[in-house]
């Protein structure tokens, strides 16, 4: 198991650690609920060092990112960040990613932590004919996620939603960005591994307080947002999750699209609610009461602590019409309905 720069702190907090992507990672501190509240109410610290950081960079740094990613990324300005995917040539997701502008040929891809190899992989596999270099970058990444993290970071009205700038924290040189995975406002930092102790250490003196994956889980959920390997994966294509909207089809040419200019997908992605008491999880069946068919399948789905009812994503057919439909719950049908996404939004 690989370990971030604070694993030690984890372990001195009392942290439960649970093997996610190759890593040994934080899943709570106490608990779960506990700590998905926090974040909701005031701050949640969160070590996402197991995250890919991939820097591309080269004249044709933003040529090759368009032909690689769905996105037009040369439409990215210096210090904003664009969320995208890199697709199989089938059109399927093999993961979603976030890229930052940090100079007009300088790019950073942020991948999940379980695709981080394969997207490095076929990053410099797509990027033969292209002046461009692909590096991993090894440091550390700290999430400051919730109503609370403003007041932390301190006021920068100039740093919008998706945007990122150099700073200094603690003493230290960091890459800041106001993007995150909860639902919340927040900010994400970059930093060397040697400064993450240091600036761990400032974000909890300031109010902050560990919040572990189990945690960052709920709250993604809550925001509707996909996880890979649940709402994503490479038998989906980003008009499967109703993601559209990345794809920038009037691009001459990218990887995937021909596959994604002929995308019809018969199934969406929907929300669930449910009233009883068990839980909808990944891998139930979603069933149409009136027929008994099976009508889709569940991706996610966890009680929700802000909320007070179970909530789930699913893969439902399309034209459902006016079916009344229940999650099949280890034998029990609980009944559900269809809700508009995010199940949760903050206050602005």
């Amino acid at each position: 198991m690989r370990r971030t720069a604070l694993h030690d702190v984890h372990r001195r907090l009392g942290a439960t650690f649970t093997g996610f992507a190759g890593w040994e990672m934080p899943l709570r501190y106490g608990s779960d609920v506990a700590e998905h509240h926090l974040v909701r109410r005031s701050a949640g610290l969160f070590d996402l060092g197991h995250m890919g950081q991939i820097e591309v960079a080269g004249p044709d740094a933003a040529a090759f990112l368009d032909h690689a990613l769905v996105g037009r990324l040369s439409a990215i300005a210096i210090g904003r960040a664009k969320y995208t995917m890199l697709c199989h040539t089938t059109g399927g997701v093999l993961d979603d990613l976030v890229v930052y502008r940090l100079e007009e040929q300088r790019f950073l891809v942020v991948a999940n932590a379980a695709n981080a190899a394969v997207v490095r992989a076929m990053l410099g596999e797509h990027s033969g004919g292209f002046a461009v270099s692909v590096a991993t970058l090894d440091r550390a990444l700290i999430a400051i996620q919730g109503p609370a993290a403003v007041r932390i970071v301190g006021e920068r009205p100039h740093l919008r939603y998706y945007a990122v700038e150099p700073a200094r924290l603690a003493d230290r040189d960091v890459l800041l960005a106001r993007t995150g995975y909860t639902g919340e406002d927040g900010f994400e930092i970059y930093c060397e591994n040697a400064g993450a102790e240091a600036i761990w250490a400032w974000a909890t003196a300031a109010g902050a307080e560990p919040a572990g994956l189990a945690c960052r889980d709920t709250l993604r959920l809550e925001a509707g947002m996909p996880l890979y390997g649940h709402e994503l994966t490479v038998r989906t294509t980003p008009f499967h999750a109703g993601l559209g909207r990345v794809v920038a089809l009037d691009k001459r040419d990218f990887v995937g699209a021909a596959a994604l200019r002929d995308a019809e997908p018969d199934t969406m992605l929907v929300g669930l609610v449910t009233r009883g008491r068990r839980s909808p999880r990944a891998g139930h069946a979603v069933i149409d009461t009136m027929t008994g068919a099976k009508v889709g399948e569940v991706t996610s789905g966890a009680p929700s602590p802000t909320l007070g009812h179970p909530i789930a994503l699913a893969y439902v057919t399309k034209n459902l019409g006016n079916a009344r439909l229940a999650v099949d719950v280890r034998g029990t049908h609980e009944d559900a309905e269809i809700v508009e996404l995010p199940f949760y939004q903050r206050a602005r």
